[in-house]
């Protein structure tokens, strides 16, 4: 009796502890306190809202040693594991982002943690950054690639479909996260969606994709959306 598809020619990938990975327009190296808290904070104080913390489980922290002593919580753990997003550009951190819920055994990482500051929000740089922590969980070995957020986090929900994620339902009442509940809506990439996918980033970060003044010309939610194994209705009431 068979209970599922065979799985043939899979090896466990590699954990990404450690990592740097190198792209036109940014870096992500690993997150240190002393080298990058400094930049990240003053990046971070541009959002005079707070609106970026407004779905993340900590935060916003009111002074730098605050953010430092976060940030080295986490250095030394296996998971998640952070980056810090560096503007080739503008030579320092400007956000970060983390691998996490990391499953070598099963071939599945979840991408997470992501806190783009004001000067990373809405750039090919952000776009770029994504791509790159995909790209290197595909071409490891990694089966399949997770996305969660708030549900009530549009925003989020829009970004992960414009970045190919399909998606996959809500998980009700799956967490309290600062006194308040929270929904979590699933979104995933999985190795077989993967090279149309690749082909899209490739497209839409490609110099011929943008104008004189640096505007795409094809959207990437333009060229994912036709991929998509499943479509998000935003029915968040």
């Amino acid at each position: 009796m068979k209970f599922g598809k065979i799985v043939n020619n899979f090896s466990e990938p590699p954990h990404p502890r450690g990592i740097s990975i190198e792209g036109n327009l940014v870096s992500l190296k690993p997150l240190v306190a002393d080298k990058f808290s400094k930049d990240l904070f003053l990046s971070n104080a541009l959002d005079k809202e707070n609106i970026n913390w407004a779905y993340l489980p900590y935060g916003p922290f009111k002074a730098e040693p605050d953010y430092h002593k976060w940030i080295e919580s986490f250095e030394k753990k296996d998971d998640p594991v952070f980056f810090a997003i560096i503007s080739k550009k503008l030579n320092k951190a400007i956000g970060i982002a983390s691998y996490l819920r990391i499953n070598p055994a099963d071939g599945l990482i979840e991408v997470g943690h992501i806190n783009y500051s004001p000067l990373l929000q809405r750039t090919t740089e952000a776009t770029e950054a994504m791509f790159l922590m995909m790209k290197w969980a595909f071409d490891n070995g990694y089966r399949r690639y997770e996305w969660k957020c708030n549900a009530l986090n549009l925003r989020s929900r829009n970004s992960a479909q414009r970045l190919g994620f399909s998606y996959e339902g809500v998980f009700r009442q799956m967490a309290i996260v600062k006194g308040q509940n929270r929904d979590t809506a699933w979104f995933a990439i999985i190795d077989k969606d993967w090279e149309k996918v690749e082909d899209c980033f490739k497209k839409f970060l490609s110099n011929s994709n943008f104008d004189k003044q640096g505007r795409p010309i094809v959207s990437l939610s333009a060229l994912t959306k036709p991929l998509l194994y499943k479509l998000d209705n935003l029915d968040c009431s």
